[in-house]
Parts: C-alpha cells; sequence; structure tokens
C-alpha cells in the first residue's frame, strides 16, 4: 500500500473510558434526545434550530457562543428546540484546505489525528457540562461517530456523502435521528433512496464486527441546494422546491415524512447575511400549505460570534475559518423572531 502506518489509534471505547460523559450528562442527553425525536415522530410541533459555526475552530468561542445559545434558548423553550453546530470535521470539495478539528486541534498546526479525536470528545463533553446542551455533528467518517455516540443528539449525512453506502447502513443503526442532504446536484431521488435506505435494516461490517442495524424511524430530508450543470449555485427552499419534496413522500410511503431546510450553502448562494429573509420565507411556506407546514420539521443555520469568515491563519475571535456565518447579533435576532412567527 502507497502509505505510511504512522501509530494505531485507540478504540472508541478506550476514549471513552478515558473522558467518560457523567451520570448526570448522561441523563440529560436521553432528555435531549427525546426532544429531538418527538419533532421527527410529530408528538411535538416544536421548531428544530441546527445552528452554530460552519466549523469547530477553537473550543473558547465554540463553548461562548453555545453559552448563549443557551440563555436564547429559555426565551423560546415553548416552541423552539435548539441543537448546536459542532462540527468537528469538514469535506473539502477538492481534498485541500482546512479539514476540521478532528484533523487539526489547532488549525496553524500539522494535523495530529489522536490529539483531535481527545479534542472533539472533550468538546463536545464540555458543552453538555456546561450548558446542557447535546449537540449535532456531521458524519463525515462513518467508524468515527463511535467516538461521539454517547454525546450527540444530531448526525447529518453531507451532500458528498449521501450517496455513500456505509454512511446508509450506519445511519440506519443510529438512535438519533440523522438528516440526509440532498447531493451536489441536486437530485432529489438520490436523497430519497438514501433516506429509504437508513430506515430499514442492515446487516454489514463496522468496526471489525458483523452488526445488524434495526432501521431509523428518525432518517430525514436536509435540503441545501445544489449547482447547476453548469457550475452555478441553485436553492431549494422555495414553496414549489417544498411542495415537490412532500408529493415525493407522499408517493414514497415513508414514515415519519421531514425536512431541515439549510439556510446556507447553495441555498443562500453563499451569501451568509441572506439568511434571515430565507428563514421567513420558507416559515411563509409553512403557512400556505398544511402539508408543507407538517413536513418542514425546522432549519439548519450557520452562525458564530462574528459576521463573515477570515483565513484559516486569522486571528478574529469567534469568527468562522470555513464558510461565512451570521453573527452573534443578527442570530438573536432571527431566533426571536422566527419564534414569534411560529
Amino acid at each position: 500500500m502507497n502509505m505510511d502506518f504512522k501509530r494505531e489509534m485507540p478504540t472508541s471505547r478506550v476514549v471513552k473510558e478515558m473522558y467518560p460523559l457523567s451520570l448526570e450528562m448522561a441523563e440529560q442527553k436521553h432528555a435531549n434526545d427525546l426532544a429531538v425525536q418527538q419533532i421527527f415522530s410529530g408528538e411535538s410541533n416544536k421548531f428544530l434550530l441546527v445552528i452554530g459555526p460552519c466549523s469547530a475552530d477553537r473550543e473558547d468561542a465554540v463553548l461562548e457562543y453555545i453559552s448563549r445559545l443557551r440563555e436564547v434558548q429559555e426565551k423560546v423553550k415553548d416552541k423552539i428546540v435548539i441543537v448546536p453546530r459542532i462540527y468537528t470535521n469538514k469535506p473539502r470539495t477538492t481534498g485541500e484546505g482546512y479539514k476540521g478539528m478532528l484533523h487539526q486541534p489547532d488549525p496553524n498546526s500539522s494535523p495530529d489525528l489522536l490529539k483531535g479525536l481527545i479534542s472533539i470528545r472533550k468538546l463536545h463533553i464540555d458543552a453538555m457540562r456546561q450548558t446542557g446542551f447535546s449537540s449535532a455533528d456531521e458524519m463525515l467518517y462513518p467508524e468515527n461517530h463511535q467516538y461521539l455516540s454517547d454525546c450527540l443528539s444530531y448526525v447529518a449525512v453531507g451532500a458528498r456523502s449521501v450517496e455513500n453506502q456505509l454512511h446508509r447502513l450506519t445511519a440506519s443503526g443510529l438512535d438519533i435521528p440523522v438528516g440526509m442532504k440532498n447531493p451536489t446536484g441536486g437530485d432529489l431521488e438520490v436523497m430519497m433512496n438514501s433516506i429509504r435506505a437508513a430506515k430499514h435494516r442492515h446487516t454489514f461490517v463496522y468496526g471489525g464486527w458483523e452488526v445488524q442495524s434495526h432501521g431509523n424511524p428518525f432518517a430525514h430530508a436536509i435540503l441545501r441546494g445544489y449547482a447547476n450543470k453548469n457550475g452555478r449555485l441553485a436553492s431549494n427552499y422555495h414553496y414549489e422546491d417544498l411542495r415537490l419534496l412532500s408529493d415525493m413522500y407522499a408517493e414514497s410511503g415513508l414514515d415519519n415524512p421531514a425536512v431541515i431546510v439549510d439556510t446556507n450553502h447553495a441555498n443562500s448562494g453563499k451569501r451568509w447575511n441572506e439568511q434571515p429573509r430565507i428563514a421567513m420565507e420558507i416559515l411563509h411556506s409553512m403557512r400556505q400549505s398544511e402539508d408543507i407546514g407538517k413536513l418542514v420539521k425546522g432549519l439548519m443555520i450557520e452562525s458564530y460570534l462574528i459576521d463573515g469568515n477570515q483565513k484559516p491563519d486569522g486571528t478574529v475571535y469567534g469568527q468562522s475559518i470555513t464558510d461565512a456565518c451570521i453573527g452573534w447579533e443578527k442570530t438573536e435576532r432571527m431566533i426571536l423572531d422566527i419564534a414569534d412567527l411560529l
């Protein structure tokens, strides 16, 4: 093989024993899971916001941001359930660039995956200990989910991963909601097939074991926009797009039909400051159609302490080093406005 085997990594069980959850945190995580699951089962009519930085680049700024979210959550708890985004690994279209805290716990240092694994687990645990939030992360590497499985209440499968067989099979074995993004080319049937696969039972190899998954009843769609055949960004959050997805769900016969709409990425044309306007349009569409109102369970929003973004070697505290995000003042106003309209 044309690679160097640098060191053997500790198993997820070893890392979890090194950095365990307390009984209190495990109970809080269970309560958080239930609140999110009930949104997707229809038992709760609360609205889900999966919100936070494009990438979790430094622990201090991320924890400050999430602490602020906790204060807002208390103001809107009768209408909204917040799950913070703590995205610790990042897909790169060309393979180049900052790949997240898993790879580089220090964005300006060389990759160190052992230190990275420990850093991301500690970050998720510290967030739960300080705020009571169990968070969301992207399942970029399916087997790495084991290192965080007791910390997360929501998982997303990205646009570049949604056609991958192991991602689909792993999603079928998780006991928390998993959002399947539409692929970068925008084919909704690909996304629907991924949801269908995640909802069924499967036998496969995972973590060195032959495993039997039980199917994930809370697998669902995430609309994030796409790039057309000319490479131009196009959105899929409008009324007509949601109507089409509602019809596709009805024809599929899948249970618990649901979608989370991503207000950034291709849906905003990477214009991060359009996210509040996009959120208002989605809420308007929900009011215009009972079917859409039932289908849309929440939004995914990219937000951090400071507006915009900077290069990975930037020094602005709380500003994204990957995709641009809306800053805190706009974020707080957006959450309160959403709550007022629900």
